[in-house]
């Protein structure tokens, strides 16, 4: 798992820590721009000083368009405002990383300045993740049953995210973050763009499966973390297999492919020439090959059990990080994998939660968990 360099404390805490940041900005921007339809950039989660964001923005900025802020030792800091305004310049939008309350002026200020390439907030960082492996920061410790760990989960995740831009108003900061499992409900808890993470074994159809079928039925966007394949250097993946990585996101129709950029320490970047040259050359293929909407069509549901929070990573994983697995797990297992390679990328992965008005419309075909399908 990819971590930060600055660990999420609990909310009681956070009342009580200050951001520092410069609002010495006060120009409009005169117009917005058109977005475009797909965002490939760097998550800088390294601190090297303002110096060293400048130079990876100079870097990338002939290839990407998407940079995002995610080291604390900038965004807690006065100079987060000349890095926003560097990356603005060079005609880059960018995502700034927080665990801790935003001011309300540093927000309105970002809109007046840097309009809409401020895309938003990229709140706390694998919480499904951390649920799921119960590690020591994991939102829910102990619950009665799955439906009690999913309302304590959501709820206790969509206070914590309140508590971030809660001095935002009316304005609609938009909030961001990456994770590897449990991306229904963390969106239920109220992100509005989750990237699934590409690293270690884990399956990468089956996490866009998830984050896809989760972003579809609650209207909300998804994209994709290039991440660590390793927990020691080189962390990432090749350049050949990272180039096939952000391919396959492109081809499932993500919004945003981005790739995470910072050593176990937090003090460099690890991507090397050959990952550059990935980027440059997925750039030149995705201006010239524009992507085909076939993938939106005849897509195929399979739909779990309400509030089901299994993992998803063998046989040995956990129910919401509480539970062992249970008499399901094998047999949806099994039915999940058919169903894989049976539907390729057209198969998204959603729950059968009826407590909201989700939009299921997409799909041609719905797969029920108990046998039952529904075809339009």
């Amino acid at each position: 798992m990819k971590h930060r360099d600055f660990f999420v404390v609990f909310i009681i805490s956070l009342l009580i820590v200050p951001i520092i940041l410069d609002y010495s900005f006060l120009v409009n921007v005169s117009a917005e721009q058109e977005l475009p339809d797909l965002f490939v950039g760097v998550d800088v989660a390294y601190f090297d000083g303002l110096a060293g964001i400048k130079s990876i923005i100079n870097e990338v900025s002939a290839y990407t368009n998407l940079i995002v802020i995610g080291s604390t030792g900038l965004t807690y800091r006065s100079n987060l405002d000349q890095a926003c305004q560097y990356a603005y310049d060079k005609g880059l939008y960018f995502i700034a990383y927080s665990e801790i309350s935003i001011p309300k002026q540093w927000l309105d200020n970002a809109v007046s300045k840097w309009g809409n390439h401020f895309l938003g907030v990229y709140a706390l960082d694998e919480e499904g993740g951390k649920q799921i492996d119960l590690n020591r920061y994991s939102l829910v410790k102990q619950a009665d049953n799955y439906s009690d760990a999913e309302t304590h989960f959501v709820d206790t995740l969509n206070m914590s995210l309140d508590y971030i831009v809660q001095n935002a108003g009316s304005m609609n900061v938009p909030l961001f973050s990456s994770d590897y499992a449990l991306y229904w409900f963390d969106y239920k808890a109220g992100y509005d763009t989750l990237f699934a993470e590409f690293g270690w074994n884990y399956s990468r159809q089956l996490n866009v499966d998830f984050c896809r079928g989760a972003a579809t039925v609650q209207n909300k966007d998804w994209g994709v973390m290039i991440t660590w394949t390793y927990n020691d250097p080189p962390y990432i993946e090749s350049g050949e297999e990272l180039y096939d990585d952000m391919i396959l996101a492109y081809d499932n129709g993500a919004k945003y492919i981005v790739v995470f950029d910072t050593n176990s320490n937090y003090t460099h970047g690890i991507l090397k020439e050959e990952h550059l040259g990935a980027l440059k050359k997925f750039w030149n293929y995705m201006n010239h090959n524009p992507p085909t909407r076939d993938y939106l069509a005849d897509r195929v549901a399979y739909v779990l059990p309400k509030d089901y929070a299994y993992g998803f990573r063998g046989p040995n994983d956990k129910i919401w990080g509480l539970w062992e697995a249970d008499e399901l797990s094998y047999e949806i297992c099994t039915t999940l994998d058919n169903l894989m390679e049976q539907y390729g990328t057209k198969l998204d992965i959603i729950y059968d939660d009826k407590t909201e008005p989700y939009d299921t419309s997409a799909y041609s075909k719905l797969i029920f968990w108990n046998g039952t399908t529904y075809s339009r």
